[in-house]
């Protein structure tokens, strides 16, 4: 009975292999969801990876598609500017100085160089003719003068016989017209001996005003015509007065506003290297030349010590008033359309062309008169093809005023 008993105690035992059974199977499909989790994670990864990828690359190419652009912003223009114009020195008061009358040089007192004063002896000149014009001229006033006294006595006497019906009225008028008729001639002799004295004292040549002689056309027994003959005039001297000097300039039309009497202006010539001499505007033309578009100018100079030489050629700084509203920009900036000039403006990634108006340009830069804010960002050296709303990527921007 123990026998059977144990017997029957070791059937009923349930056996190691199928209590372990269900846990295996759970414990595999675990571990095979936990694989399918991490297949699917790596594919979710490849594919999100591979979708940013292609994103970039869609960027990326989006991007290098847009034309790269460097752009400048305007620079305000200063409140005054100068500018740099040519000129010629010109004396303050030069004059040639010819002859009023016909003859040879006898002598002359001044040479090229010389300092003169006014009313100081130049030259003499010698005129036989006009001397014996003149003499002959005084022998005929003196013969007038000797028929005017008679006709003078011979019509008192008629008129006092004219009293006591001693002679005829007639014979009394005919004295008293002898008498007007000689004193006609009288004043026409006395005219004609004047015009040749007047002559005569052009023998000798004065200087007009203090100066300095610049040329001297003649010599010794040089023959001598007058200015007012039909032959051809030549001046014996030229004279000129260099304390001050006139210096004209032709500015051009767009700063004709600005150029007003009373602008300081500085001479910078080549012999005076490192010097400026001080002038002043005083006048204008107050009219535009048809041919060049100039004003015409006129700039004094002192000149006291005489070493600026009439002639020289200068540069002028003139310094005049700029305008507030204008900009300077790069010439590089500058579009050129049938419909005007244009700048092309970067606005929130988008180019658009706007109109300006051009105002003086200086070479690599040019001044704009409207038409800019000065906030702008203007594109250097825009593609032909660019229009407004077109794409572009900014690569670079340049200093204010700047060609970078």
């Amino acid at each position: 009975m123990s026998t059977q008993t144990q017997s029957n105690a070791t059937i009923q035992e349930p056996t190691p292999f199928s209590s372990k059974v269900p846990r295996r199977s759970r414990r595999g499909w675990l571990v095979a969801v936990a694989i399918f989790a991490l297949f699917a994670g790596i594919f979710a990864y490849g594919m999100v990876t591979r979708a940013r990828v292609a994103a970039t690359v869609r960027t990326e190419t989006a991007q290098m598609a847009l034309p790269s652009v460097a752009v400048v912003s305007p620079q305000r223009s200063a409140p005054s500017q100068e500018i740099v114009l040519p000129g010629n020195v010109q004396p303050f008061i030069s004059a040639p100085i010819y002859s009023r009358t016909n003859g040879y040089l006898r002598r002359w007192y001044a040479d090229i160089g010389a300092h003169v004063k006014k009313g100081q002896l130049l030259a003499e000149i010698e005129t036989p003719e006009v001397d014996q014009q003149l003499q002959q001229s005084r022998s005929n006033l003196a013969t007038a003068e000797a028929n005017l006294k008679l006709a003078e006595i011979t019509k008192e006497r008629y008129t006092g016989l004219l009293a006591s019906h001693a002679v005829a009225q007639q014979d009394a008028d005919n004295a008293v017209g002898t008498y007007n008729a000689n004193r006609a001639i009288v004043d026409a002799n006395l005219a004609n001996v004047k015009q040749l004295e007047t002559l005569q004292s052009f023998e000798k040549i004065y200087a007009p005003f203090d100066g300095i002689i610049t040329a001297r056309n003649t010599d010794i027994g040089a023959l001598i015509a007058s200015g007012n003959s039909g032959n051809v005039k030549t001046d014996l001297f030229h004279i000129s007065q260099p304390g001050t000097l006139r210096v004209y300039v032709n500015v051009p039309e767009q700063y004709s506003q600005a150029a007003t009497p009373g602008l300081t202006a500085e001479l910078t010539l080549a012999e005076f290297p490192g010097r400026r001499f001080q002038g002043k505007l005083v006048r204008t033309s107050n009219s535009i030349s048809f041919d060049s578009r100039t004003l015409v100018a006129e700039i004094d100079v002192d000149n006291p010590s005489g070493e600026l030489l009439s002639g020289a050629y200068t540069e002028v700084h003139l310094k005049v008033p700029g305008q507030t509203s204008s900009y300077l920009v790069p010439v590089s900036t500058l579009v050129f359309r049938s419909q005007g000039l244009q700048v092309a403006v970067v606005k929130d990634g988008s180019a658009s062309l706007t109109a300006v108006t051009p105002g003086h340009d200086f070479g690599d830069q040019i001044e704009i008169v409207a038409g800019l804010t000065g906030s702008e960002s203007l594109i250097v050296s825009p593609p032909d093809s660019i229009v407004t709303g077109q794409k572009v990527q900014v690569v670079q921007t340049a200093a204010a005023g700047g060609t970078k």
